[in-house]
């Protein structure tokens, strides 16, 4: 009676730690089971589809991983994301130059001048040099014109005559044909100028008044 007492207690014993292995085995099982990985991406026809295993175009067209309770884990870009991103970074640095570029633009003006008459007193002699340019091509230029309008007169006259134009003539006509373009060309190019000076001036004005009217 004791010996079937004890294979008794041996048997209980053995039962319980099969049934506890098992729990354990499936515990495991369904764990493994909830942190089973889920992938759903959208394809190129913006279809969805949920997988298992993620597609080979995953990288590219990028999707979600979730977990079998629908929970996101993880969530990859797609390539045209990742560029959008990058775009995006790009123009955010971008406009934070630009943010800085004006503080210490603003920084300058301010500490260089202190009335808008100074701004309009700075600009006028920026624009003295163009004046003077102007002014000198335009003197120049008269003399010439005088010049070229002599040099035609006497090649038309020589030609009239039936005699032929010699090539020192000839040339002095093409030298001052030159020089009155270079000084047209001088003119244009300082007037140019000018308007870009009265311009730069005139927003440095614009915004040293708009500066002034916030302190």
């Amino acid at each position: 009676m004791q010996t079937d007492k004890l294979n008794c207690r041996l048997w209980q014993g053995t039962v319980q730690r099969m049934g506890f292995s098992l729990l354990a085995v499936a515990l495991l099982l369904t764990m493994s089971a909830a942190q089973a990985t889920m992938y759903r991406w959208v394809d190129g026809n913006g279809r969805v589809h949920y997988s298992d295993t993620p597609p080979m175009t995953y990288q590219k067209s990028g999707g979600t991983e979730m977990n079998k309770q629908g929970q996101v884990i993880k969530r990859t870009q797609s390539e045209a994301e990742r560029r959008a991103e990058v775009e995006r970074q790009a123009e955010q640095k971008r406009i934070q130059a630009e943010q800085q570029k004006q503080v210490q633009l603003d920084r300058a003006l301010m500490s260089t001048y202190t009335t808008e008459a100074e701004i309009d007193l700075a600009r006028d002699r920026a624009l003295e040099h163009h004046k003077l340019a102007i002014k000198g091509a335009e003197i120049r230029g008269k003399a010439v014109d005088a010049n070229l309008a002599d040099l035609k007169t006497r090649i038309a006259n020589i030609e009239k005559s039936g005699r032929p134009v010699g090539p020192g003539l000839k040339d002095q006509l093409d030298q001052a044909t030159r020089e009155q373009q270079e000084l047209k060309r001088t003119i244009q190019t300082n007037e140019e100028a000018m308007a870009k000076v009265r311009e730069r001036y005139a927003a440095d004005k614009t915004r040293f008044i708009e500066l002034s009217g916030r302190q």
